[in-house]
């Protein structure tokens, strides 16, 4: 084989292991991004069904239910809410009308199956995410309302 050819193999080999490589971390990229979706985008069918995701707002008032390690909970944005049900412990600073980002699932039938809840750490601390969705979706409701 010339050096010519030689080169050019090496090169192509190259490019092939560059490309195999790039295909290989963005597939882990992708496998391991995850979304966030307020309750109000929930509702409008802009989150992926059967696939993980984020969800945040605020525990409502009065929707907490706690059967054996399963609790069921609702979060709310204000304008729209989703049911939550969680199997494990959850946070110590967990509570009915504080902001909450849960981890999970939604299933066919609108009810949102979380593997993990975060609650937020002090009275004044939201996710931005949960904070800035809780503000336009106030500002829609008062729009309406108007």
């Amino acid at each position: 084989m010339k050096p010519r050819h030689k080169r050019l193999l090496a090169i192509v080999s190259g490019l092939a292991a560059l490309g195999a490589a790039t295909a290989l971390v963005l597939m882990a990229f992708q496998e391991n991004l995850v979304f966030f979706f307020t309750p109000t985008q929930v509702a409008a069918k802009e989150a992926p069904q059967g696939r993980l995701f984020r969800i945040g707002g605020m525990v409502e008032k009065g929707s907490v239910k706690r059967d054996g390690v399963e609790v069921r909970f609702v979060v709310t944005d204000t304008a729209k809410t989703i049911p939550v049900v969680y199997r494990g412990p959850l946070p110590d600073l967990f509570r009915e009308g504080k902001g909450v980002v849960a981890q999970g699932t939604l299933g066919a039938d609108g009810v949102f199956t979380a593997r993990e809840v975060l609650a937020k750490h002090d009275e004044n601390y939201m996710p931005p995410e949960a904070a800035h969705a809780v503000e336009a979706a106030q500002k829609a409701q008062k729009t309406v309302v108007k």
